[in-house]
C-alpha cells in the first residue's frame, strides 16, 4: 500500500492541505469529519463521475456518519456556464447549505471550476473541498483557488479566487480515465517542467510511458511534484499579479483555440495546453531566446507520449492567424490592450512578457496553419 503525500498550500490562516495516495475517496468520511460544523455535504459532480465515483464516496461519508445530497450536472466544458451556475446555486440554497457548512466538488475541472465559484457566491462565501477524479484536475486547477466559468467572449472570464478547505487527490481513480483524458491531463504535468523545472522534465522524459502505462508510484511522485510546485507558487503570488502568471505557459494559445473549436471534445483543455507549449517554445525559438534544437526537444516528447502536439494534431478546420490572435487578444492576461506571453529561455526557465513582436507571433501561427494543410 502506497502512503498518502501531504502537500501544504500555506496561506496562513486559510492554509490548507493537499493529499495525494490511494484510497482516498473511500476514506473521504475520515478526511473531512474534522472540517465539518454538522455532518452533512453537498456534492456537485456529473454524469459520468457520479457513475464511477459517487457510490464510493457515498459510503466513505456514510462511514463516519456524514449525510450527503449530490446534484450530478452534464459533463463536459459547456457546463461552466451560467445556466449551470445558475442551476448549482439554486440547488444549494434548496438544501439549505449555510455558510458553515461544506460543498464538495467530485469531479475533472470544469467541476471543480464551477462549484468553486458557486461556492464562493453563495452566502458571499462557503467553504469547499475538492475532490479531483482527472489528472489535470490533480495537479492543476483544483490546487490554488482559482474558480469560475466560461463566456461567449471567452474562457474563465468571469470568475473569483476561493481557495479550498482541502484536496484530496486519490489516485485510483486515474485507473478510470480513458487514455486520451489521462494524457490530455498529462499535458499540465509537462507544463511544470517546462516552466520551471528542468529535472522533473528529464524525470518525465524518462519515466513518461511507464507512467502512462499505470504505475501509481510514479503517477503518485507525478502529482505531488506538481502539486508542490504550485503551492510554492500560489503562497508566494495568489492572486496572479506576478510570478503566478507562469502557471499560464501554453495557455495563451491553448484558450484560444478551444475557442475556435467551440470548448468542444475536438479539443480537450490538457491538450490545448500541451500544443500551446509547443508553440510557446517554437516563438521562443524564433525571437532567438533559446536554443534552435528545444522545441524539438519538447515536440519530441509529447509525441513519444502520444500526444496532440501541433495545430495538425487538431481535427476540423481552424480559422486564419489574424482570427486566432484576435482570440487571444480576449484573454483575461491582456494588460493595457497588450498580449501577454509566457515564453523560455530554455527548459525549466520561462518568464513573462508582452514584448512579442505581431508580425513574429503571426509567421508562427501562419506556417503551423500551412503544415495543416499539407
Amino acid at each position: 500500500m502506497i502512503a498518502t503525500d501531504i502537500v501544504p498550500v500555506e496561506l496562513g490562516a486559510r492554509r490548507y492541505e493537499v493529499r495525494v495516495g490511494p484510497g482516498l475517496l473511500a476514506r473521504a468520511g475520515a478526511e473531512i469529519a474534522p472540517l465539518l460544523r454538522r455532518p452533512r455535504v453537498a456534492v456537485l459532480t456529473e454524469d459520468t463521475v457520479a457513475a464511477l465515483h459517487l457510490d464510493t464516496l457515498r459510503d466513505g461519508l456514510a462511514a463516519e456518519g456524514i449525510a450527503m445530497q449530490a446534484l450530478v450536472l452534464p459533463p463536459g466544458e459547456g457546463t461552466k456556464s451560467w445556466p449551470h451556475l445558475a442551476r448549482a446555486v439554486e440547488w444549494l440554497l434548496e438544501a439549505q447549505v449555510e455558510r458553515a457548512d461544506m460543498v464538495v466538488a467530485l469531479g475533472g475541472g470544469v467541476i471543480g471550476d464551477l462549484a468553486g465559484f458557486a461556492a464562493a457566491i453563495l452566502r458571499r462565501g462557503v467553504r469547499f473541498v475538492q475532490i479531483p477524479t482527472s489528472l489535470l484536475a490533480q495537479v492543476d486547477s483544483s490546487v490554488g483557488g482559482k474558480t469560475g466559468i466560461n463566456t461567449a467572449q471567452g474562457k474563465n472570464l468571469v470568475g473569483a479566487f476561493h481557495q479550498p478547505s482541502l484536496v484530496l487527490a486519490d489516485i485510483d481513480v486515474l485507473d478510470s480515465l480513458p487514455a486520451r483524458d489521462f494524457l490530455a491531463g498529462y499535458g499540465e504535468v509537462v507544463k511544470y517542467g517546462l516552466l520551471g523545472d528542468a529535472t522533473f522534465f528529464d524525470w518525465m522524459e524518462r519515466h513518461g510511458p511507464a507512467l502512462a502505462a499505470g504505475d501509481r508510484s510514479l503517477r503518485q511522485q507525478a502529482v505531488c511534484r506538481s502539486v508542490a510546485m504550485k503551492a510554492g507558487i500560489v503562497v508566494r503570488d495568489e492572486t496572479e499579479q506576478g510570478e503566478r502568471a507562469l502557471l499560464n505557459l501554453g495557455h495563451t494559445f491553448c484558450h484560444a483555440l478551444e475557442a475556435a473549436t467551440g470548448y468542444s471534445a475536438r479539443l480537450l483543455h490538457g491538450e490545448g495546453v500541451a500544443i500551446g507549449c509547443a508553440l510557446a517554445f517554437d516563438l521562443s525559438a524564433r525571437l532567438g531566446l533559446c536554443a534552435q534544437e528545444t522545441p524539438g526537444r519538447v515536440a519530441a516528447h509529447l509525441a513519444a507520449m502520444g500526444m496532440k502536439h501541433r495545430l495538425a494534431d487538431i481535427e476540423g478546420e481552424l480559422p486564419d492567424a489574424e482570427a486566432l490572435i484576435a482570440l487571444m487578444a480576449q484573454d483575461k492576461k491582456v494588460v493595457d490592450g497588450r498580449m501577454r506571453f509566457v515564453l523560455a529561455r530554455d527548459i525549466g526557465k520561462a518568464f513573462v512578457t508582452d514584448d512579442v513582436p505581431p508580425e513574429a507571433l503571426r509567421a508562427l501561427l501562419d506556417e503551423a496553419l500551412t503544415q495543416r494543410r499539407r
